[in-house]
């Protein structure tokens, strides 16, 4: 509560803020930039500052998806799935408010669960070896091909498409380039920003250029209108529960993070939804069950980092470097050697998403506003905005061509009804999907009964087949009332 550790942490969750708005930044180009300066303060004060930037960046990405379709982090991709068609529909500002309000409700059951359960849930993923992973990895892929609008055998397709594109670069256990086609700046596989930004940004201000929505001017947005009904409050509330519950189970095993804990999310809430047609069009449970479960996420990532020394993520990983950088070493004894600091940063996160509610609540009608910009002069701004932040990750011009590439890739795939979003899970998913196989056939000297010998591998990998009978089970349904629906209408003409 020292001045200037609320001072550090108000800096680091506005600054999350703006740079999650900001297409292709993200919070690990900030948290890198600001590493030099935490050498001058005080370590309690440093990480609090840099965990404000991870978490605010959260709040901020879902901005840039809903308002533009653009993600602004990662974990905000899916946002775009039904936060920009309700944009297009003129509820940007209700969008908007239940993202808020679903960042703060995540936020906080993942901090009370970090608080609470903080020394089970590291135990719990210690008992996590390569084949839980590798299992859990399968179910996450199954369940994203749930997530297309269309068919599950289209969104299935972008799956693997993702999984290969993943498969990009050096091989991480022989060293060897994969696909690179001679293309040295692709020996470092394809830029995970440039990825989302080509396959949401680009491609969506291609597919505007010639819409007949361009001249569309939205209504200014009142206090009245940023407001859910009884009737919408009641919709968000069980997928913010369940998402917070999901993102806060997630974020605490080692190398998940807020990405897959969005995705998996509204995988689930289409999934249990009574009429699941509803995404993909404007779906409330869509934008506030991925984003109560990335900012749940966001929160207990920091269970493996600091009790257990093991980075869930990048951003983790540089900041688990400004601690040791201070002489701080993560691991199971930080909670009692430097309590002041853990106990510091817990309640920080509890003050630093009360000050993020007061600063997203008032900002919506400004940022609402910039729909008012005629698109001619905003989507310019747009493509200056993501070759800024594409080339600011890596300084190298290559990630804008691969920008432009993916865009017209995005294009063609929208043009042709297939979802992005399953496509950019692959990615993320299928590197660490290998490395966990290899390294799990390594250790069981090539025997894949490992995999169900192992209890909650198997349980894991139940689940998934489950979920794959129940997929094929649905569709086989569908085609066959959709088939009774039109014998019907032949015999009644």
């Amino acid at each position: 509560m020292e001045p200037m550790t609320l001072a550090y942490c108000f800096f680091g969750v506005l600054l999350g803020t703006v740079v999650g708005v900001l297409p292709g930044i993200g919070a690990l180009a900030a948290i890198s930039l600001l590493l030099p300066i935490t050498y001058h303060i005080e370590p309690t004060a440093a990480i609090i500052m840099l965990a404000g930037v991870y978490y605010g960046a959260q709040y901020g990405g879902s901005t840039a998806a809903i308002l533009l379709n653009l993600p602004g982090t990662p974990s905000s991709a899916v946002t775009c799935l039904d936060g920009y068609p309700m944009a297009q529909k003129g509820r940007a500002g209700l969008a908007l408010f239940i993202t808020t309000i679903a960042s703060l409700v995540g936020a906080m059951t993942g901090l009370v669960l970090l608080v609470l359960f903080s020394p089970a849930i590291a135990e719990i993923g210690l008992k996590f070896g390569p084949a839980e992973f590798f299992s859990m990895m399968v179910l996450g892929l199954v369940a994203a091909s749930s997530m297309s609008i269309g068919s599950a055998a289209k969104g299935l397709a972008m799956v693997v498409l993702g999984l290969l594109l993943g498969m990009v670069g050096t091989d991480v256990n022989s060293g060897v380039s994969r696909f690179d086609f001679g293309i040295i700046e692709l020996t470092d596989g394809i830029n995970l920003v440039a990825l989302a930004m080509g396959l949401f940004g680009v491609a969506e201000v291609v597919r505007c250029i010639n819409s007949p929505d361009m001249e569309r001017k939205p209504e200014p947005v009142t206090m009245r209108s940023m407001v859910p009904s009884r009737a919408e409050f009641r919709e968000s509330v069980a997928p913010m529960l369940r998402g917070s519950a999901l993102g806060s189970a997630l974020g605490a095993l080692p190398g998940v993070g807020p990405s897959i804990a969005a995705f998996m999310s509204y995988a689930i809430e289409k999934r249990v939804a009574r009429d699941a047609r509803k995404f993909g069009k404007g779906a409330i449970a869509g934008v506030s069950a991925p984003e109560s479960a990335n900012n749940a996420a966001a929160q207990t990532a920091f269970v493996p980092s600091l009790s257990l020394g093991i980075p869930g993520d990048a951003v983790m990983a540089v900041m688990l470097g400004a601690l040791i950088i201070h002489g701080i070493q993560p691991g199971p004894l930080l909670i009692s050697e430097q309590p002041a600091l853990f106990w510091g940063l817990v309640v920080s996160f509890a003050i630093g998403n009360i000050m993020l509610v007061i600063l997203n609540l008032p900002t919506i009608g400004i940022w609402v506003a910039l729909l008012r910009i005629p698109f001619a002069w905003m989507y310019p701004a747009i493509l200056v905005f993501v070759a800024l932040g594409v080339y600011s990750v890596n300084s190298n011009e290559f990630d804008i061509y691969m920008v432009a590439v993916l865009g017209v890739m995005g294009y063609a795939l929208m043009v042709l009804k297939f979802e992005p979003a399953p496509l950019l899970l692959g990615y993320i998913l299928g590197p660490m999907l290998e490395e966990n196989l290899r390294r799990t056939m390594l250790l069981s000297r090539g025997d894949p009964m490992v995999f169900i010998e192992r209890p909650i591998s198997a349980s894991l990998l139940a689940v998934t087949a489950l979920m794959l009978v129940w997929t094929i089970w649905s569709t086989v349904r569908k085609s066959i009332a959709e088939k009774r629906k039109l014998d019907l209408a032949e015999a009644a003409a």
